[in-house]
């Protein structure tokens, strides 16, 4: 298939070169004046993987776009609107929107797909999401993954055009779920960093515990299924989220509480306000989204307000 992928950060040029991998033709493109761009023209690597010849590297959005079957996007989730405003001005019949990153526009609360539904609204569009580091999967260390989407048919055709040894791919069933799901285990792993940063990595138990309770409640007021929570776009990603090395949302928490610049933002702060809307508009109580804010955006102790969230409250488990 011709696959045009959009957005060329870490998890980017890794899905060029994995679906690559699976002999597609595939187009990367990045903006132009991006750093990390240039430096894939230049040496076709950014140290995590080294891209073949036969992948294109595009500055040009509409080229990019042009006979692409499937646009998987990869940017950040706070830049994805003004994407979609670029791409809803181009030709977008026949082809199929795949969102690979977790995130909630933080204004509004809304997910990516529906503000592919504002601007877009006859393009099929799935999400794929779950556990997984570039890191890992460039060893040849595999793991499981979710396509999701309103379309069965849809869920077929990419889970047909992207399974390999390296990745198994599970059908969703819970497009709203899914979607929330893996946007806000990156707040969980802003708060499993805090515990890690505070010596207080022991209570990371209690965190997966009250952290997907708090999300599965999130979900089923908004109408998806509270298991959903439970398995792969959230609970099942926490090990790459919560523990690994590798996890950019996890040092982030664990460097602020230490005050040490981490030289940007990560992507589940703007999804903590985002979860933080979204909880007022639903009447859900988010205590580790809302411990999570006070602490960076609140400028509160983090030690006097992670330690109340999980030592001093006294209140049934279930």
């Amino acid at each position: 298939m011709d696959i045009s992928v959009i957005g060329c950060g870490r998890w980017g040029s890794f899905l060029a070169w994995y679906l690559d991998r699976l002999n597609h033709r595939i187009t990367l493109y990045g903006r132009a004046g991006s750093q990390k761009m240039k430096t894939l023209l230049e040496t076709r690597t950014n140290g995590l993987v080294t891209l073949n010849k036969g992948i294109v590297l595009s500055e040009n959005l509409a080229e990019t776009v042009g006979t692409a079957e499937i646009l998987v996007v990869s940017i950040g989730a706070q830049s994805f609107r003004s994407l979609m405003r670029e791409l809803s001005a181009l030709s977008l019949g026949g082809k199929t929107i795949v969102l690979c990153m977790k995130g909630l526009e933080a204004e509004t609360g809304r997910r990516l797909t529906q503000i592919v539904e504002e601007y877009a609204p006859k393009v099929p569009c799935a999400i794929w999401v779950g556990p997984g580091h570039v890191q890992n999967f460039v060893r040849g260390i595999p793991n499981c993954m979710v396509i999701d989407s309103h379309s069965m048919e849809i869920k077929e055709y990419l889970v047909k055009a992207f399974s390999s040894d390296l990745i198994r791919f599970y059908y969703g069933t819970d497009l709203l779920g899914n979607e929330v799901g893996a946007a806000a285990k990156n707040v969980i792993g802003i708060a499993g960093g805090m515990l890690d940063g505070l010596n207080r990595t022991a209570l990371k138990g209690a965190l997966m515990s009250r952290g997907t309770r708090e999300i599965a409640r999130l979900i089923q007021a908004m109408g998806g299924n509270e298991i959903t929570a439970y398995g792969l776009s959230h609970l099942g990603d926490y090990e790459a989220t919560v523990f690994s090395e590798f996890s950019h949302n996890r040092r982030f928490g664990e460097l602020f509480v230490r005050g040490e610049n981490y030289g940007e933002l990560a992507e589940g702060v703007a999804t903590t306000t985002a979860l933080l809307r979204l909880g007022e508009e639903y009447r859900v109580e988010l205590p580790i989204c809302r411990a999570v804010d006070v602490v960076i955006n609140g400028k509160k102790e983090p030690k006097t307000v992670l330690s109340d969230l999980f030592l001093r409250s006294l209140k049934m488990e279930f």
